[in-house]
């Protein structure tokens, strides 16, 4: 289940406006579709989108003519997944409530399976090693899996940003974060942009955990480089150019890495 603090934290509704502004796509969500188009197999594939949330990525991929399948633990964000479906009626997804680790698929049923959000809401390893053997589990042999984890350095590099390492309590979280990569809000009552319960992942342990779930082929890349501690001049499309630009040029600088908010590690499930 997930963690009194982590449902109260989605119960807020945030999440499904959380990657547009104004109704445009976000970096975040620009540069996770434009880097999973390179290593997701092409439509129409069978697509599982594990803790896929409100649906904002499984809407795209369901119009880009996959055949896609949504769960997430929350009952508030497979609602709104299903109403992101009804909104789209030529290219329909399901959604579904189910837990990362154990999901009603079939063995071998899934081309890709991608895990968005569960990894970071797993804070022990042997948690997150579950939810990547239940991917490994339903994908067909050479199916592709994309997880996503946090930047050990996500909370530092923003409490920088936006001000808040003056904030006693706030120095504390990051400094824990720096520390284990558990990150816990004190206070999410008062403090709800701090996020919630959360690990947050080396980029070397990212790729450890799913190339040692028995995935090949491992490849980590930094979701948004540098740019989304500057995303006020996402509106500005020439900032907006040069934020693509800077995390393209980036995203598989091992050394550099961790300047993204998001890491995401992509391989493959080996044939028998």
């Amino acid at each position: 289940m997930v963690d009194d603090p982590v449902a109260a934290h989605y119960e807020l509704g945030l999440e499904r406006d959380r990657l547009f502004r104004e109704g445009e796509p976000r970096l975040e969500f620009t540069r996770t579709l434009e880097l999973l188009d390179r290593f997701l197999p092409p439509p129409p594939a069978r697509l599982i989108d594990v803790g896929g949330g409100p649906g904002a990525y499984a809407a795209v991929w369901a119009r880009q003519g996959y055949e896609v399948h949504l769960y997430d633990l929350l009952e508030l964000h497979v609602q709104q997944a299903k109403q992101a479906s009804d909104d789209q009626p030529e290219h329909r997804f399901t959604a579904a409530v189910a837990d990362a680790r154990s999901t009603p698929e079939p063995d071998a049923s899934a081309d890709a399976v991608v895990l968005l959000g569960p990894l970071y809401h797993l804070t022990e390893q042997t948690q997150r090693t579950s939810a990547l053997l239940e991917a490994r589990r339903i994908l067909k042999p050479g199916g592709v899996v994309a997880a996503v984890g946090i930047s050990r350095f996500a909370a530092l590099f923003d409490g920088l940003w936006q001000g808040w390492l003056s904030d006693p309590l706030f120095r504390a979280v990051a400094e824990r974060d720096l520390a284990e990569g558990q990150h816990r809000n004190p206070d999410p009552v008062r403090y709800p942009r701090w996020f919630t319960t959360a690990y947050f992942h080396r980029p070397e342990e990212l790729t450890d955990e799913v190339t040692h779930a028995g995935f090949d082929a491992v490849s980590l890349h930094g979701i948004e480089g540098p740019g989304w501690l500057m995303q006020e001049h996402w509106s500005d499309p020439d900032r907006r150019e040069q934020m693509l630009f800077a995390a393209r040029a980036v995203e598989s600088e091992a050394s550099l890495s961790s300047l993204s908010a998001h890491l995401l590690a992509v391989g493959t499930k080996p044939d028998p």
